[in-house]
C-alpha cells in the first residue's frame, strides 16, 4: 500500500483536484492522510464529507515540515509520498506505475518528473534533466517532491525532514536520503506542480535559494577545489537570480 499525504492550510481553492487525482487511481492500494494547519475555509467541512473520506490530522502547527513528517508518523503504507494541496497527480494509474517500478527494482525510493500548471496550462520542467548521480544532486535539487516516493520505514529511520529548515527541507532529506540508497530515477511524469504566486517557492526565491546552499555546503566535500566550485557556482546562480528577480 501507498500512504498519499497531502499538507494543506485554506486551499480550497486547490484542494478538490488534489483530493480527485487521489481517488481517481486505479489498480493501486493507497490511503490518503490529509495534515490540515487549522484551515478556516471549508477545508475540513469538505473532506468530512467526501464519501471516502481520508484521514484527517487536524490542527497540525509548526510549519511545512512538521506537517509531512506527521502524515509520515501515521502512515500504514510500505510507501509514501507528499502531494501537497497545490499538486496533483497527472492520470489516473500513478500509483499502478509505482506499484510496478516498486515491485520489479526493488528499490527503497524513486521520483519521476513533473510538469506545470501555469493557469491551467500543462508545461515542461524548464531545464533539461540531468541522469541521477549523488554530485549532480549537490549540485542542484532536481529530484521534485510532488514525484518521489520512499520506502516508509527508511523515511522513519532517517528522522524525515528536518523541521529548523523553512524552504530546503526537502532537499536536504534527498541529499540524506542519497548517502544511504540509490534511487530508481524515472524520467516519466507522475505529478503536476501547480504554479502561483502564492507558491513558497515563487514568493521567496531568493530565501530559497540562499538555504538551499547552506544546505548544499552541509554535504559536500570539505577539499579546496570542491569547495570553491560550489562558491563560484553561488555566485554566477545567484547573480542569474537577482537580475531576474529584477525583471519580475
Amino acid at each position: 500500500m501507498i500512504s498519499v499525504i497531502t499538507c494543506t492550510w485554506n486551499s480550497m481553492a486547490t484542494l478538490p483536484q488534489t483530493v480527485a487525482s487521489v481517488l481517481a487511481q486505479k489498480n493501486a492500494s493507497f490511503e490518503h492522510i490529509v495534515v490540515d494547519g487549522g484551515s478556516t475555509d471549508g477545508t475540513l467541512e469538505y473532506l468530512r464529507e467526501l464519501p471516502h473520506s481520508p484521514v484527517i490530522l487536524e490542527g497540525v502547527g509548526g510549519g511545512i515540515a512538521k506537517a509531512m513528517n506527521a502524515g509520515a508518523e501515521a502512515a500504514r503504507g510500505e510507501y509514501l509520498c507528499h502531494l501537497h494541496s497545490d499538486d496533483y497527480f497527472l492520470h489516473e494509474r500513478v500509483l499502478q506505475r509505482v506499484d510496478e517500478h516498486f515491485a520489479a527494482s526493488r528499490s527503497d525510493w524513486l521520483f519521476g518528473r513533473i510538469l506545470f500548471d501555469s493557469d491551467g496550462a500543462l508545461l515542461p520542467e524548464p531545464f533539461i534533466v540531468p541522469e541521477y548521480s549523488y554530485d549532480r544532486l549537490l549540485r542542484r535539487n532536481f529530484v521534485p517532491h510532488p514525484a518521489t516516493f520512499v520506502r516508509t520505514a527508511l523515511f522513519r529511520e532517517l528522522g524525515g525532514f528536518r523541521t529548523d529548515l523553512k524552504y530546503a527541507m526537502d532537499y536536504e532529506f534527498f541529499l540524506r536520503l542519497g548517502q544511504r540508497a540509490q534511487p530508481l530515477a524515472l524520467k516519466e511524469a507522475l505529478s503536476v506542480f501547480r504554479v502561483h504566486a502564492g507558491s513558497t517557492t515563487v514568493k521567496n526565491q531568493l530565501a530559497s535559494f540562499e538555504e538551499d546552499h547552506a544546505v548544499r555546503l552541509r554535504y559536500a566535500g570539505r577539499s579546496w577545489p570542491e569547495q570553491f566550485m560550489h562558491a563560484a557556482r553561488y555566485r554566477v546562480r545567484r547573480r542569474r537570480l537577482l537580475v531576474q528577480l529584477a525583471k519580475d
